[in-house]
């Protein structure tokens, strides 16, 4: 973790954000870069001086951004990183995507404003889970609660039935840093035998590559559906970080699609790292 993309609209959660990204690359020793992205009503880079004073109300949103993301960069400073700010006047999750990828971006800290309910979700989605469809790189999203960190107790969600072994080693590697507890936690769904045992072998066949299994924390929920159990799992568990993975490989009995991975992250308020296998 050497460059930290944040993508942020200065809303509650993306401040929040904005602060974990900090003490992340304080304990990683990171670069820290900030993106805004305005929408502006015609095309603002073709624009002379004279020109975009034709639109006072674009000129008070820039300045309004100029001046948060300076906030941003000297609180960054002020904590000894290396830190950017970039103001674009685009607005989707291409264009964030592409700047990420201009600047060897390794991870991305964002917020996301909350749930979106029935119809407006499915219309709308969020641009959080737009960037988790095609990211290749880590993406934490930050939602409603507070954040604990250093984290101390990491969620890592699977089935356990592919080659997972690249994204764990993302997930040991955050819990070392933070010295955090690994529980991994298997959901068996109305799709599959309904044995806590049954869920709990894939678990054990998993940790016999690594060399100190007892390390982990190990947990099987049955319920209806992967959100149902992390939900579930939640209600009697310290949690401070839910790690998923996504692909876009076709055909996969895995019920980890890129779905399921955005669909957590819009309804968890935890915060919740998406990891490409």
């Amino acid at each position: 973790m050497k460059n930290i993309l944040v993508p942020t609209d200065f809303s509650d959660n993306c401040e929040k954000a904005a602060k974990l990204a900090i003490e992340m690359a304080i304990l990683f020793n990171s670069e820290i870069h900030f993106l805004h992205q305005l929408n502006t009503p015609v095309n603002w880079v073709k624009l002379d001086k004279t020109q975009e004073h034709n639109y006072p109300d674009t000129l008070e949103e820039i300045g309004i951004a100029k001046s948060k993301l300076r906030a941003l960069d000297k609180e960054a400073e002020h904590k000894g990183l290396t830190s950017r700010t970039f103001l674009e006047f685009v607005s989707n999750d291409k264009a964030i995507l592409s700047h990420s990828d201009n600047f060897h971006h390794d991870f991305i800290i964002t917020g996301s404003k909350g749930l979106q309910k029935g119809f407006l979700e499915q219309l709308l989605g969020s641009s959080a889970q737009k960037i988790i469809r095609s990211a290749r790189v880590p993406i934490l999203v930050v939602k409603e609660d507070t954040v604990t960190f250093p984290f101390k107790n990491i969620v890592f969600v699977s089935d356990f039935k592919e080659d997972i072994s690249s994204v764990f080693e993302e997930v040991k590697k955050m819990a070392e840093k933070c010295h955090a507890k690994i529980h991994l936690l298997n959901i068996n769904t109305t799709s599959d035998v309904n044995s806590v045992e049954n869920g709990l072998q894939p678990i054990r066949d998993f940790l016999k590559d690594f060399s100190k299994p007892e390390d982990y924390a190990i947990h099987v929920y049955n319920e209806s559906s992967v959100l149902s159990g992390i939900e579930k799992f939640e209600e009697s568990n310290e949690v401070d970080l839910i790690v998923m993975y996504t692909h876009s490989r076709k055909g996969l009995s895995s019920i980890f699609s890129n779905s399921i991975a955005e669909s957590i992250t819009n309804h968890s308020k935890k915060p919740v790292m998406t990891v490409h296998l």
